[in-house]
């Protein structure tokens, strides 16, 4: 049996937790609400606070499923409780960034300040001009938004610069090597 689908999923208190017959799940808490459709061959179970979920048998799609789903699960009622964030850290002479109304505005060595805006349920923060914080509830997007910025401008691996997640490390390599004859 999948060790992390096993695992029973606390439900805190403030939290309302909806299941209903087309496998919707929806879960509303102090932060906002979350839907999701999850797959209709996994059974979710509420009793006593908790939640589990069940497969049906044991066949290999089950079993893939069975994690997935409680992962799914725990994400959600870990988003509407806490909620999600991810640190972007801006490297390069220049680069920085800034708020624009909600929008994200990025001058990463392009011709153009590059203007990013901010999907439902995702805001941007700017605590100084090399540092981002993209904060939300769904786990999912929070992750893509965040890939989506560090995407406009890698990080280049001779000096560096770009946009990271913080404490990535960036493998540098050595530059061309100078020649040595005449």
């Amino acid at each position: 049996m999948s060790r992390i689908g096993r695992q029973p999923i606390e439900i805190p208190s403030g939290v309302h937790v909806e299941i209903d017959e087309d496998a919707l799940m929806t879960v509303t808490g102090p932060r906002g609400t979350l839907s999701r459709r999850l797959h209709p061959e996994m059974r979710v179970v509420r009793e006593d606070g908790v939640i589990r979920v069940e497969r049906p048998s044991d066949e290999a799609v089950h079993r893939s499923l069975h994690g997935l789903t409680r992962t799914l699960i725990a994400n959600m009622v870990e988003g509407v409780t806490k909620g999600y964030e991810k640190r972007l850290q801006i490297v390069g002479v220049g680069y920085r960034a800034a708020m624009k109304g909600k929008d994200l505005e990025l001058a990463v060595g392009f011709s153009h300040p590059v203007v990013v805006g901010a999907p439902e349920g995702v805001e941007f923060e700017v605590p100084t001009p090399t540092q981002i914080v993209v904060r939300g509830n769904d786990k999912e997007a929070v992750g893509q938004v965040a890939a989506n910025i560090r995407k406009i401008r890698k990080p280049e691996p001779y000096k560096g610069k770009g946009i990271r997640y913080e404490n990535e490390f960036v493998r540098k390599k050595a530059g061309k090597a100078a020649k040595g004859g005449a």
